[in-house]
């Protein structure tokens, strides 16, 4: 469901190519431009242009925009160029093959795409890099974090919203077992609710384990385990009850405190326009009573704060 809206007169991904072409010709590039047409178009409007203008001037839009364009911007347009599942496979493998390994990333795109995404992205993964998502995690990551995202990635989940209430009563029993009522942890219990449930199901549960215990299920999580393997369960798990709420908080860890973390902004503003983005502003609104579009606009200048404004839409 995309927030963006095209403006009138839509222009022809022809001549959308050719406006782009004019906006980097002669002594510096006219960046609002760029930022007016590429903001203002979805996914198979960008294809068609990239398409488009290879045909025209036998030049990768892709290549010319790296040319013109510099820093956190050059970034975010470059980002948002590709489609929903290819990006998601750009962002999974750089954070996996960085020399600093960037877990906490992988983790978050990975733990917080529905089974159906996650199939395509996979896709995408091997396309692009000649090797398989599951080969690069099985390198780079360890423990129980790799097997819950080594299940997680290859086991298909139920996407409906239909819920067996005596499993979610057993999961809910089972998960307390390995957890709570025990000394220790027993982390194959949790990789196997947390990789094979649908997220209504695991919503259920959560809301189960309360009432059943007087605790919440992330309260548990984060008693019972740590690191990125408590990152990825609580990824999960937020995401199957409310996934706007759980970027709402990216989005509001990057922007707090001192200085602003440009990658996270980035990355969940242009993964989550053509996904969820009104429900992550009504949300963002709700609880901080300031809009997003306001946060965004004071940490950021510039023809970079333009794009991202652009892709946000309406100031609401």
């Amino acid at each position: 469901m995309s927030t963006l809206t095209v403006p009138p007169l839509l222009s022809s991904p022809r001549d959308d190519a050719m406006h782009l072409y004019r906006a980097f010709k002669g002594f510096g590039t006219d960046t609002s431009a760029v930022i007016n047409i590429l903001a203002h178009r979805d996914a198979a409007q960008r294809a068609l242009i990239q398409h488009e203008y290879r045909a025209l001037y036998a030049e990768d839009l892709l290549k010319r925009l790296t040319s013109e364009l510099t820093g956190k911007l050059e970034t975010a347009v470059l980002l948002w160029m590709h489609d929903l599942p290819g990006r998601d496979a750009i962002i999974v493998r750089q954070a996996l093959i960085a020399d600093i390994l960037n877990l906490e990333t992988a983790t978050e795109v990975i733990c917080s795409r529905t089974s159906s995404q996650i199939q395509v992205f996979k896709q995408h993964y091997y396309a692009k890099f000649g090797v398989h998502l599951e080969h690069d995690i099985e390198l780079r990551v360890s423990g129980d974090h790799k097997k819950l995202l080594l299940a997680y990635v290859s086991t298909p989940r139920y996407e409906g919203r239909e819920v067996d209430r005596n499993m979610v009563e057993k999961d809910a029993k089972a998960l307390y077992k390995a957890g709570e009522r025990r000394l220790g942890t027993d982390e194959k219990t949790f990789i196997h609710v947390f990789s094979e449930r649908s997220a209504a199901h695991l919503a259920a549960v959560d809301s189960a384990y309360h009432n059943m215990y007087g605790n919440s299920l992330k309260k548990a999580i984060k008693k019972e385990t740590s690191g990125h393997f408590e990152h990825a369960l609580k990824t999960i798990l937020q995401c199957s009850e409310n996934p706007a709420m759980y970027f709402v908080k990216v989005l509001r860890k990057a922007m707090k405190g001192l200085g602003t973390n440009d990658t996270a902004l980035i990355r969940v503003i242009v993964t989550r326009t053509e996904i969820d983005m009104q429900y992550i502003k009504a949300e963002y609104l709700k609880k901080y009573r300031k809009t997003l579009n306001d946060a965004v606009h004071s940490e950021t200048s510039g023809h970079y704060r333009a794009f991202l404004l652009a892709l946000l839409g309406p100031n609401q």
